[in-house]
């Protein structure tokens, strides 16, 4: 047996020798993964040069040879940890990210304000189901319909809205450009966080560039085909008044809030998210 202070060192070097951004982190994650721990506790057990068993020792350094090459750490747990949930995925669909953490509070704040015993929210484009599953749980009076049209990320939102949904979220596989015209009129909310990379704009990280399916990442020459399609959508299902929340890049602020315009928004407002970077926008119909 190894012990796991002198493991916990060497998946350190290797993950930073491999380029992986924040070494540490990912080592303490994975060991703690297959050890069942949480970080801290890993640290704790390093600290006094804990052994790890030798099947323990065989799936870490499988673990990290995995992390090496780039594959997220996400894929290689098969969870995604997402404000108070913990969400599955793996290859097929985007994992979600701290920053859309930030954009969901917005849509969560329109949600619990809307004056109904029953208000309605929508997540088009949902991916895993992470914004339509902070929603629900966040706003647990709420009815939230999440829309997903990609064969290969649908499984990943239905697997999590059954263990996570509570019978809150109801699930409809459609485009975002033409779904629900059952609830024109009717929706309080809607959110999305939908592809917004121009088609030239390749991603340098491989995280995103080799893992995560380009239909979630790319979106025309500019970025800004599927918000142009969401926000006539938006604009079809919200009652008046209601509350539209769009995740976007840092640089697309000014043309989201000229679509959005055009279609009729009004009181639209730009979000810096913590690093002051442009991230989302909000509107109201």
């Amino acid at each position: 047996m190894t012990t796991l202070d002198a493991l916990r060192r060497e998946a350190i070097d290797a993950l930073a020798a491999a380029g992986v951004p924040g070494p540490e982190v990912d080592a303490d994650l994975l060991i703690g993964h297959v050890l069942g721990l949480s970080r801290g506790a890993v640290q704790a057990r390093a600290v006094v040069r804990a052994e790890v068993w030798a099947d323990d020792e065989a799936a870490i350094r499988a673990a990290i040879a995995r992390r090496a090459t780039r594959e997220p750490v996400q894929h290689i747990t098969g969870l995604a940890p997402f404000r108070s949930l913990e969400l599955a995925v793996g290859p097929g669909v985007f994992v979600p990210r701290p920053e859309t953490e930030f954009v969901v509070q917005f849509a969560i704040d329109a949600l619990a304000l809307v004056p109904s015993a029953e208000p309605l929210a929508v997540d088009l484009g949902s991916g895993s189901g992470a914004i339509a599953l902070a929603m629900a749980t966040e706003v647990p009076h709420a009815r939230v319909v999440a829309v997903e049209r990609s064969a290969d990320a649908l499984p990943w939102t239905a697997r999590n809205i059954e263990r996570l949904g509570d019978g809150r979220v109801r699930l409809v596989e459609g485009d975002l450009a033409d779904a629900l015209p059952e609830l024109d009129g009717r929706v309080d909310v809607v959110a999305s966080n939908p592809p917004y990379i121009p088609l030239a704009a390749v991603p340098r990280d491989p995280e995103v560039r080799l893992y995560d399916p380009p239909a979630a990442l790319y979106s025309g020459e500019d970025g800004l085909d599927a918000v142009r399609a969401l926000s006539r959508t938006a604009r079809r299902l919200l009652r008046e008044g209601g509350t539209l929340v769009i995740e976007h890049g840092e640089l697309q602020a000014a043309a989201i809030a000229a679509i959005l315009r055009a279609d009729g928004f009004t009181a639209i407002a730009c979000h810096r998210d913590l690093l002051g970077r442009d991230r989302a926008t909000t509107a109201r119909r």
